[in-house]
């Protein structure tokens, strides 16, 4: 029985994909900063730990506890919504540190034991806006390009090692990191000039004509982590693919 090891999974995505894994008979580590909110049972095969991305000890000692890992699901993020212009340095930097800083140092965290056993495989959670970008999400959308374009390179890297390194792209869906931010004000993030334009935009985000599902998101995951054509990159959702197919 193989064992996945997911960040991100007090909601949407990473607890999906979870759910997954675990109900076709893995064992799963299922990880988040604060566990004793975590809407999974523990079990057997489902473990639950403490983890928080931008910090290199809570990382060393959850890989410690976890044991040996076949497969990193590198799916914790955080969003920002606004203007850059009125988008603060410190938030943006907050979303690289996770979004892009995170996603590498758990990698680096976890190549070792994969690199000693010539197996292994780490799939990169991303978005479908690193495939055509939009407005009012530049710093979200940087950060994820970042993690595509060091996930090219590393695949190249690491394969001659055994170690597989895949990319997942979602699309919009109301679970997305970016759609979650339900503090901020529009007046605050959106001030004149940008606040008019911007409304036909926020109505197409309440209302998308397609959107990214958690079990489009965990099947996607799925694929990758079994497919042995050497596809790289895995649009999950509706809209992912029809920007694909564009």
């Amino acid at each position: 029985m193989k064992t996945i090891l997911i960040t991100g999974c007090s909601s949407g995505y990473g607890l999906e994909t979870a759910r997954h894994f675990h109900a076709n008979g893995w064992n799963v580590v299922a990880t988040m900063r604060n566990p004793s909110a975590a809407p999974l049972t523990p079990s057997d095969h489902m473990r639950i730990l403490a983890l928080d991305v931008t910090d290199p000890d809570s990382i060393a000692l959850a890989l410690e506890l976890a044991g040996p890992i076949d497969v990193l699901v590198n799916n914790a993020g955080i969003g920002l919504f606004g203007a850059l212009e009125h988008s603060p340095l410190q938030k943006i930097r907050d979303v690289y540190a996770t979004n892009t800083l995170g996603t590498i140092a758990m990698t680096q965290a976890v190549i070792p034991q994969m690199r000693e056993r010539g197996s292994g495989t780490i799939v990169n959670v991303t978005s479908s806006a690193t495939l055509a970008p939009f407005p009012l999400a530049a710093a979200y959308t940087g950060s994820k390009t970042a993690v595509q374009g060091f996930t090219g390179s590393l695949a190249h890297e690491l394969a001659p090692l055994g170690i597989s390194v895949k990319l997942v792209e979602p699309g919009y869906g109301p679970t997305t990191a970016f759609a979650q931010n339900t503090d901020i004000r529009l007046e605050d993030v959106l001030p004149e000039p940008y606040g008019s334009y911007a409304a036909p935009i926020l109505a197409g985000m309440a209302e998308p004509a397609m959107f990214t599902t958690e079990a489009d998101v965990a099947e996607a995951v799925w694929a990758a982590v079994y497919d042995q054509s050497g596809q790289s990159h895995f649009p999950a959702g509706a809209d992912a693919l029809a920007l694909v197919s564009a």
